[in-house]
C-alpha cells in the first residue's frame, strides 16, 4: 500500500523539491509550508509519516513536534534541519522525532529512512501482548477476536505514553491510572499499572 507522507516546511524550493522526489519513490505526498497550516492538514487526514523542518517562521518544528506527542500522535517524525551537531540532535529526538537529519542531506538517505521508518510502524500496530493500537483506538485480543477497549482521551493518552515504549515510566493523575488500570485489569488479568513511587506508574505483564 501506498504511503502518505506530510512534509512540513517553509522553504519552497525545498518542498517542491521533496514532492517531486518523494512521489518519484513512490510516496503519496502533501506539503505544508508552516506548522499552523499542517495543524489543519492532520485534523482533517491521517498520514504515515511526517517529514519535519526545524526551523520555520511562526512555530517551529520542535515545538510543533513535542505539541503532537502530548496530544498522543505518533505518526513517525523525521527532523530536517540545518541545526546539526549532538545537542541539536538530542533536543529533537528527546521532543519526540524518530529521526534527525542535517541539511544538507541526500534524498535517497530520506528515502530509506521513510522506507525503514514506515515498514516498522505497519508492524508496529501490536504494542504489547493482547493490546493492539489501530487507528488510534485500542483494541484487546479476546478468544472471540478483538474488543475494542473503550478509553477517555485521559486514559488513552496515558496508555499511548506507557507502551511506547513499554516500560516508560509516566507521571498522571491517580484517578485516570486506577480507572485505566482496571479496564484492562477486567481483560487482561496479566497486565498491570504500578506505581513507581515518586516518579508515576509503568505497565508490566504478570507471569500467571
Amino acid at each position: 500500500m501506498t504511503k502518505t507522507i506530510l512534509v512540513i516546511d517553509d522553504d519552497k524550493m525545498l518542498r517542491d523539491m521533496l514532492f517531486i522526489g518523494l512521489r518519484r519513490a513512490d510516496f503519496n505526498v502533501l506539503c505544508a509550508e508552516s506548522a499552523e497550516y499542517a495543524n489543519e492538514v492532520l485534523s482533517r487526514i491521517s498520514v504515515d509519516a511526517i517529514v519535519l523542518d526545524r526551523m520555520m517562521n511562526g512555530q517551529d518544528g520542535l515545538s510543533f513536534l513535542k505539541q503532537i506527542r502530548q496530544n498522543g500522535d505518533l505518526t513517525p517524525v523525521i527532523m530536517l534541519t540545518a541545526m546539526s551537531g549532538a545537542q541539536n540532535a538530542i533536543d529533537g529526538l528527546s521532543g519526540g522525532a524518530n529521526d534527525y537529519l542535517a541539511k544538507p542531506f541526500q534524498l535517497q538517505e530520506l528515502i530509506l529512512c521513510l522506507n525503514n521508518i514506515t515498514a516498522y510502524t505497519a508492524k508496529a500496530h501490536k504494542t504489547l501482548d493482547g493490546i493492539n493500537l489501530i487507528d488510534g483506538d485500542f483494541f484487546i485480543d479476546t478468544q472471540n477476536g478483538k474488543k475494542l477497549l473503550s478509553l477517555s482521551n485521559e486514559e488513552k493518552k496515558l496508555l499511548q505514553k506507557l507502551i511506547t515504549p513499554v516500560g516508560s515510566v509516566i507521571s498522571a493523575t491517580p484517578m485516570v491510572a486506577k480507572r485505566l488500570r482496571s479496564k484492562i485489569n477486567a481483560l487482561l488479568p496479566n497486565i498491570d499499572i504500578i506505581t513507581v513511587r515518586g516518579m508515576g506508574y509503568k505497565i508490566i505483564k504478570r507471569t500467571l
